[in-house]
């Protein structure tokens, strides 16, 4: 049983309030960043229960943020915790926090799930992530759900969104510069890990992908027999089975 998935089942603080395989996903990819002093910023503090989980799992050296629309969070600050009150749907108070934050080396979206707060919150803080960071978006069902602005397939949810992003990681293969090019997406982003209702970016500087190879080759090169035309194969498929022209 990992850390944080302990703290869960133990918890007699602050409500925790999260899909059950998270925690495998959480510890995954959070755990190099316990011997550090990483910087969280959560967006939707709720209870407080999750960012005192962060506190517990990171230790005494991180520094820890939350972000909500309800000014009564404001009461649920304590060392090391500190919380903004404001509406992620609002860039222009994104852009205001951005500015008052130090880089962030995790930040979670679990906000209020609409697609414009989710897809406004990534381009105003995705740049703001460090180098090494991650940048997490979690309850991604709510794209499929009309309720949220979501539907299977829908223009403007964050899943179609993210797709998209898909293929910015792949703009140095691109042939087609007017439809896909390199952007500063390409050459920050070095995965994107996709799970159940979550998105897990991986943030490391990257260039432009270069070849390796080693050993000896130690057989003939072989080329793939080109294939007849479709009109030809539908002519053999016709003299065979009615043995005429």
């Amino acid at each position: 049983m990992n850390d944080l998935l302990r703290h869960f089942q133990e918890n007699r603080g602050g409500l925790i309030h999260k899909w059950s395989h998270y925690f495998e996903v959480y510890d995954r990819h959070f755990a190099r960043f316990r011997d550090r002093r990483p910087v969280l910023l959560e967006f939707g503090v709720s209870h407080g229960g999750s960012l005192q989980m962060w506190k517990a799992y990171f230790g005494e050296q991180a520094v820890i943020y939350g972000v909500d629309i309800n000014p009564a969070c404001k009461a649920l600050e304590e060392e090391r915790i500190h919380i903004r009150i404001g509406d992620q749907g609002d860039r222009r108070f994104l852009q205001e926090l951005r500015n008052e934050l130090p880089p962030v080396d995790i930040l979670i979206d679990d906000g209020g799930h609409t697609m414009e707060q989710q897809i406004a919150t990534f381009e105003v803080f995705f740049p703001h992530v460090a180098p090494d960071g991650l940048y997490v978006c979690e309850d991604l069902h709510t794209s499929y759900r009309p309720k949220f602005g979501g539907g299977v397939r829908r223009r403007g949810t964050f899943i179609e969104y993210a797709k998209s992003l898909i293929d910015a990681l792949h703009g140095w293969h691109s042939r087609q510069p007017r439809r896909l090019s390199v952007t500063e997406f390409t050459k920050t982003a070095f995965a994107l890990h996709f799970y159940d209702s979550m998105l897990v970016i991986e943030k490391r500087p990257r260039e432009e992908p270069t070849h390796v190879r080693s050993g000896n080759p130690r057989i003939a090169p072989f080329r793939v027999p080109p294939r007849r035309p479709l009109f030809g194969r539908l002519a053999d498929r016709w003299v065979k089975f009615t043995g005429r022209l």
